[in-house]
């Protein structure tokens, strides 16, 4: 008999496991909902963060965990002027130049007190603007998880201490393209891209390099799977033919390199990504993960086995919004039980998740379902 491991590992390599592997995304929220601890120490702290993780996939029979955020210190203290409580559930950390607001429903809400200044691809100095060992994570507009490089990979070490090759433990990156598009601010990433695409170049070069060296070091772990975060590639957002030249190579390097390192490797977009599924293919990537369907995003399941299934694992497709929040009890089981027939009858390397992340109010009882449905519908 296989474990938890073994299951995601054989559905990775493109082999039958036992039964289809659960592994869902949280969003902050959805954490914050389901485990109602301190907001604050929450998003600091290192052991109250994997102990979190480590709770989630007790409670909801996960085959995996997924560490979203790594390089966690007590830096977040420095320079904390008072800490503010309003009621039970939310604290305001006031800072010199910021206030952030964290609380028991969604991400920290940060408010700078002088906003931070749009650059122009001309001011963009690269040897001094793009730092070459990267310190942070852009998770959201104006909100930064600062990386302490002494404990950048801390948490993989508690997290393996803790439930040792039982699970499959997945690291997380976050695109180059991203942190181009932080650094410039969307409106002048996008008009850069079309006016001066040979910096832009130069830059995303920078930023990979960056990226790069975290993704080896995370491969260093006792890690089995890395996903790079990739939100901003789907057609919403970009065309295929700047997909192909401002996205793909630079993730296909990154890829190439986690590969080398002997781990697995899958990309994270959101949206609309039907267009390009055979461009991702490209990338060297092992999987792929959301492929949202209608109506926050336009691929079609069994299409996407069609068409990539043989070459890539599919991590996905459940609308987390339309069908886990939203839908009646007879849609939501009846949409997930479709998703994993599709699974396991159009292809092996599937891994049932939702598309993306599990939405904040998104309740206990229909991410049970998950792990029932699948004992129930998932056996190979």
């Amino acid at each position: 008999m296989i474990n938890n491991k073994q299951r995601v590992i054989k559905a990775m390599n493109l082999e039958t496991p036992d039964r289809v592997p659960l592994m869902c995304q949280f969003s902050i929220g959805s954490m914050m909902n389901q485990l109602k601890p301190d907001p604050v120490m929450f998003w600091y702290d290192m052991k109250t963060f994997a102990d979190g993780l480590i709770q989630l996939r007790e409670t909801f029979h996960f085959d995996g965990i997924l560490v979203s955020l790594h390089g966690h210190s007590d830096d977040w203290k420095n320079g904390l002027l008072k800490t503010e409580k309003i009621g039970d559930d939310k604290t305001i950390l006031h800072y010199e130049d910021r206030t952030e607001e964290h609380s028991l429903t969604d991400l920290p809400v940060v408010q700078f007190l002088k906003p931070k200044p749009e650059k122009a691809i001309e001011d963009i100095d690269i040897q001094y603007d793009i730092p070459a060992e990267i310190d942070y994570i852009p998770v959201s507009g104006n909100l930064y998880f600062r990386l302490n490089h002494e404990k950048m990979y801390s948490i993989f070490d508690y997290l393996y201490d803790q439930t040792g090759d039982q699970f499959s433990i997945h690291g997380e990156i976050t695109s180059p393209f991203d942190y181009f598009l932080d650094l410039l601010g969307y409106q002048n990433a996008l008009m850069a891209l079309m006016l001066e695409p040979e910096k832009c170049k130069q830059i995303l070069a920078k930023f990979t390099e960056g990226v790069k060296k975290i993704a080896v070091g995370m491969c260093r772990k006792n890690i089995d799977a890395i996903k790079i975060s990739s939100p901003f590639a789907g057609m919403g957002f970009i065309s295929p033919e700047f997909y192909e030249e401002f996205v793909l190579p630079y993730e296909s390097e990154i890829i190439a390199a986690i590969r080398k390192s002997g781990k697995h490797v899958y990309i994270h977009t959101c949206g609309s990504i039907n267009d390009r599924l055979e461009l991702m293919y490209q990338s060297g990537a092992s999987g792929l993960e959301c492929l949202d369907p209608p109506p926050i995003g336009n691929v079609d399941l069994e299409d996407a086995f069609r068409r990539i299934g043989d070459r890539m694992f599919i991590k996905g497709n459940i609308d987390s919004v339309n069908t886990l929040l939203a839908g009646d009890d007879e849609k939501a089981r009846n949409d997930v039980r479709k998703i994993i027939e599709t699974g396991t009858t159009k292809g092996k390397g599937f891994i049932l998740s939702t598309a993306c992340s599990i939405a904040p109010l998104v309740s206990k009882k229909r991410i049970w379902m998950l792990s029932e449905m699948i004992s129930e519908y998932g056996i190979y």
